[in-house]
């Protein structure tokens, strides 16, 4: 087991010899489960102790960047701030920049602004633009590392993807739907089902989206899917896109939100009288937990904010050779919420 510790450290932190200690790093047998769980600890108050010795006289400043709905952007806030107190004694602050609409070259001005103050880095929710991937490649080649959250940036140089497996969160909606779909009784041709995206330049729900067609061609053929597209989750142009489409279809039963915009989307459905045999969303905001509570969606897709902002600041702090481990590389897990395991 490679340490950064000698054993001679490790054994006076114990209280133990050094060839306890040898054996139990080399996982030798007839050594007792209370002291490897003594040189566990050890261990880790050294960690503890190093990690202090490197935050001490150092602040680090990030820049938080977001075009999302103020919905998400708000549950996004409270998930770094309270991943800020998880690493202490790290002393981070974060900065946050935080926009519902924002034109593309508008942000590319922000992140380079952002840069130009040397912040320790930037952690970035944004559009998969050609523009933005290149000032995201100016920024990393003059040495502030930028995490993509939620949505990847795939072509850029950025440091890291932190978010779940999007692929897999879109084929989890689809067997959903389908499954509460097929307690329905449905007409002789199927259904319809609309799939509402944000737009298709978040990479994330474009991953989501061809997660849930794949699934649903191949379980559940006699359900259509309806692309609603572009409308970033606001609501008041959801609403007139989704009512749009109700008008030219008649056959929508079933809503897969992966852009947000539930509000309207529902408000689209009462307007025309037409009823939603099931509904699948993201993100448990507060909009969102309550339109679950009130039984007018089913379930939703949601991850772990908080550990997302974390592994998103300790890959900060290994690029500055804070941490000795790096974030984690796995995915996110999608979990499922519905009204009684809220």
């Amino acid at each position: 087991m490679p340490q950064r510790f000698t054993v001679k450290q490790i054994a006076a932190q114990a209280g133990i010899s050094t060839a306890t200690v040898d054996r139990v790093l080399n996982d030798r047998p007839g050594v007792h489960a209370q002291t490897r769980l003594r040189v566990e600890h050890a261990i880790a108050e050294l960690e503890r102790r190093a990690a202090a010795s490197l935050a001490i006289g150092w602040n680090l400043y990030v820049d938080v960047i977001m075009h999302s709905p103020k919905r998400f952007t708000t549950l996004v806030q409270a998930a770094v701030e309270r991943a800020l107190a998880d690493l202490d004694p790290f002393r981070i602050s974060a900065r946050f920049h935080l926009h519902e609409d924002i034109e593309p070259a508008k942000l590319v001005r922000m992140i380079e602004a952002r840069a130009a103050d040397r912040p320790g880095g930037i952690i970035l929710k944004a559009s998969d633009e050609p523009a933005i991937t290149e000032a995201v490649n100016r920024v990393a080649a003059s040495g502030v590392p930028v995490v993509t959250l939620v949505t990847d940036l795939p072509r850029s140089q950025r440091l890291a993807y932190v978010g779940m497996d999007n692929r897999a969160a879109g084929r989890t909606a689809a067997f959903l739907l389908g499954r509460l779909l097929g307690e329905r009784p449905l007409g002789k041709n199927g259904g319809a089902v609309i799939a509402h995206l944000g737009s298709h330049n978040f990479q994330g729900e474009e991953e989501r989206e061809v997660g849930f067609r794949a699934l649903m061609r191949e379980r559940f053929p006699k359900l259509a899917v309806i692309e609603v597209s572009g409308t970033f989750g606001i609501d008041r142009e959801t609403r007139r896109k989704v009512a749009q489409c109700l008008n030219e279809r008649h056959d929508i039963i079933a809503v897969y939100s992966m852009g947000g915009g539930n509000r309207g989307i529902l408000q689209a459905f009462d307007d025309a009288g037409r009823p939603v045999l099931a509904y699948i969303g993201h993100d448990l905001d507060a909009e969102n937990r309550a339109l679950l509570q009130a039984g007018r969606i089913d379930a939703i897709i949601d991850h772990d904010l908080v550990a997302d902002a974390r592994d998103a600041l300790r890959a900060i702090l290994f690029h500055h050779r804070r941490v000795e481990s790096h974030h984690s590389s796995q995915p996110s897990r999608a979990m499922v919420v519905t009204p009684y395991n809220l």
